[in-house]
């Protein structure tokens, strides 16, 4: 028999979500009049042309709208409130990622000595690390519970480091006349809310915790915040209030000089918000400083911002209401897909199964009972019915690794249909069965 794929590994929205006439309309808007009152300002410049290093200032503005008066509902005046020039655009969180790790680190002479990475985390994350020359100076750090990280093994091997003698090195091979960078000592990734895999959400202790230890220990950290406005808490007519960012904790408790950067920068993006494809993203700092920092590196003073005419799409999608509306519907079917998937898992896994709830983002992580063997499972799933799981295995800091493919799983909600999460997890729970019995585990 052949069974059709049901694949759970894939983490991005099914082709049907994605807003095609909405992106068409907005394109429309954007390039159909011959010119724009903004077509020669150095500080937009025309859609079709170089773009300012830090990317149009309007399309700026339009996101600081965004999140300060729709989504995290800032008071006018609160020290929290992002303002343009804290922003720098770019082309989605992945090349995002790279371009901080390029521009504020250098472990390549053991200047930024090492990189603290949350476990289970985003599977393609390491390459980024390896890549900025991390290799081999990657630490994994647990979360505990579902809205905590270990501090104590953070803290532990933070000092351990500060201990250890260090070769003299300096950042001289990267200063030039013209720009100081910051460049950190250490460097931390974290997902805080509905993370991937783990869908877990930091507290704002934890938050806070993180960004006093940041302060002190000189480390930046890193959040990549792409999921935390799909919460599927709250009813999906309304924008959703996230928990603070930790750039906004950072920027609410800093002392703000002329030559204060932070430690923290957020990495956003909105591919979880309309459509992957568009590759528009922003960065996020608590000043100026590090956004300009993130806008002077060499690839981007050669073409300037590296999504001109995307980012003013995205842009006026904000502008006239049609990415709101694009988030309300994507909310609503991952709501319901999540409550499929949650009822699904109930239903057919074995007996003991670690199932957190499903709040928000694209992920579940769940746990098989300890005598269950996860990557085999998942081959087994694959090779019989066609249904592809990522397990544990995938999810792994390299070089530090914690066997999370012994009996995790990742299970993702945003590319299926609900017909097909259901039958997926009925097999998931078929072949769960068949290998307890022929593994003589108790069910």
């Amino acid at each position: 028999m052949t069974y059709r794929e049901i694949n759970f590994f894939k983490g991005h929205p099914s082709s049907r979500l994605l807003p095609r006439e909405a992106v068409i309309q907005a394109t429309a808007a954007i390039l159909g009049p011959e010119t724009r009152e903004y077509d020669k300002d150095p500080y937009n410049r025309h859609p079709l042309t170089y773009g300012s290093d830090e990317g149009a200032l309007w399309v700026r503005e339009q996101i600081c709208t965004f999140l300060n008066d729709q989504v995290f509902k800032f008071k006018n005046g609160a020290r929290s409130r992002t303002q343009a020039d804290y922003l720098n655009l770019n082309s989605g969180a992945s090349y995002g990622m790279l371009n901080i790790l390029l521009q504020t680190t250098l472990p390549h002479n053991g200047y930024t000595r090492q990189a603290f990475i949350i476990t289970p985390t985003y599977f393609l994350i390491n390459d980024c690390f390896t890549d900025a020359g991390f290799k081999g100076k990657m630490t994994a750090i647990n979360e505990q519970g579902h809205n905590s990280i270990d501090f104590e093994s953070l803290v532990s091997a933070l000092d351990q480091h500060e201990a250890e003698p260090q070769p003299h090195s300096t950042t001289e091979i990267i200063q030039g006349p013209k720009l100081t960078k910051k460049v950190y000592k250490y460097v931390m990734y974290c997902i805080p809310t509905f993370a991937n895999p783990s869908g877990n959400t930091y507290s704002l202790e934890t938050r806070r915790r993180l960004v006093e230890i940041a302060r002190k220990y000189d480390m930046l950290i890193i959040t990549d915040d792409v999921y935390d406005i799909l919460d599927y808490t709250t009813p999906s007519d309304e924008l959703p209030s996230p928990p603070l960012r930790m750039v906004h904790i950072d920027r609410s408790t800093a002392s703000l000089g002329e030559d204060s950067f932070g430690n923290t920068i957020s990495n956003a993006t909105f591919s979880k918000l309309i459509a992957p494809g568009l590759r528009f993203g922003y960065h996020e700092s608590i000043n100026a400083n590090l956004a300009r920092q993130l806008s002077k590196g060499g690839a981007n003073v050669s073409g300037g911002t590296p999504s001109q005419l995307n980012s003013m799409i995205v842009g006026e999608l904000l502008r006239s209401g049609a990415a709101q509306r694009c988030i309300a519907h994507l909310r609503s079917v991952y709501s319901e897909r999540a409550s499929i998937l949650t009822s699904a898992l109930k239903k057919y896994m074995p007996l003991g199964t670690e199932m957190p709830p499903l709040k928000g983002g694209y992920f579940a992580w769940i746990t098989l009972p300890p005598a269950y063997n996860a990557m085999e499972i998942s081959t087994i799933l694959a090779k019989k019915f066609n249904v592809i799981l990522a397990d544990g295995s995938n999810f792994e800091v390299i070089g530090d690794e914690k066997n999370w493919g012994q009996s995790s799983f990742r299970l993702s909600v945003s590319f299926l249909e609900v017909d097909e999460i259901e039958r997926g997890i009925e097999l998931f729970g078929a072949v769960c069965k068949s290998h307890a019995i022929t593994n003589n585990i108790v069910m």
